[in-house]
């Protein structure tokens, strides 16, 4: 089954929410856009902003909810690679969290990546408790870890410094994002105020 068959699917109705799940249009970019950042805004990914919508791939799935006003009130993006469908956004507006959006969004969204022949869905994600619990309870389990280590002189003015192995002349490091090796973490927490756990959750379909 290809993406455009999806086209001429009914609208899926949220029960008891009055929230709507529907394809994604170019003309949802700019509301996409503020229920990404206004939802990351209480996380570990508080500084992640995106200008403009990340472009998805074919085969792939891009679904939005909306309410009565048809704003959206949550967002979720899965890239298919063969077999393996991965999240690379979802999102759900702060105004409307904790109804069930995120689940019934993740449900087509399993159900759509299913049909295009994928096999397990992943997503990465770090090291907030509520989206941590949110990916187990809903069938995901734990597996691949690393670390992402940011280095910002205003927090420390000494941590770029200790993120890199040898200056240029004319450039002052003033903030570096790193990726880490889990093992390391201890010995880095030493060394920078913010270092997150990066993990993989995995589902079959």
């Amino acid at each position: 089954m290809t993406a455009t068959v999806w086209t001429s699917l009914l609208t899926l109705r949220i029960p008891a929410l009055c929230h709507a799940i529907r394809e994604y249009h170019p003309a949802d970019e700019p509301s996409w856009l503020r229920c990404r950042v206004l939802s990351f805004l209480g996380t570990a990914y508080f500084d992640d902003v995106a200008k403009s919508k990340p472009a998805i791939p074919a085969p792939g799935v891009e679904l939005v909810a909306t309410g009565k006003d048809r704003t959206l009130s949550g967002i979720i993006d899965v890239t298919i690679n063969g077999d393996l469908a991965t999240i690379d956004t979802i999102a759900v507006h702060p105004d409307h969290q904790r109804r069930g959006i995120g689940r019934a969004l993740l449900q087509e969204a399993r159900a759509r990546a299913r049909a295009l022949g994928a096999l397990t869905l992943d997503a990465w994600t770090r090291d907030d408790p509520g989206t941590l619990r949110w990916y187990r309870t809903n069938g995901f389990a734990e597996s691949e870890h690393y670390l992402h280590v940011y280095a910002n002189h205003y927090t420390e003015p000494g941590e770029p410094d200790r993120a890199i192995g040898e200056r240029r002349p004319g450039l002052r490091p003033m903030a570096v994002f790193l990726h880490a090796d889990l093992h390391d973490e201890h010995m880095l927490r030493k060394q920078f105020t913010r270092v997150h756990v990066c993990r993989r959750f995995v589902s079959e379909l």
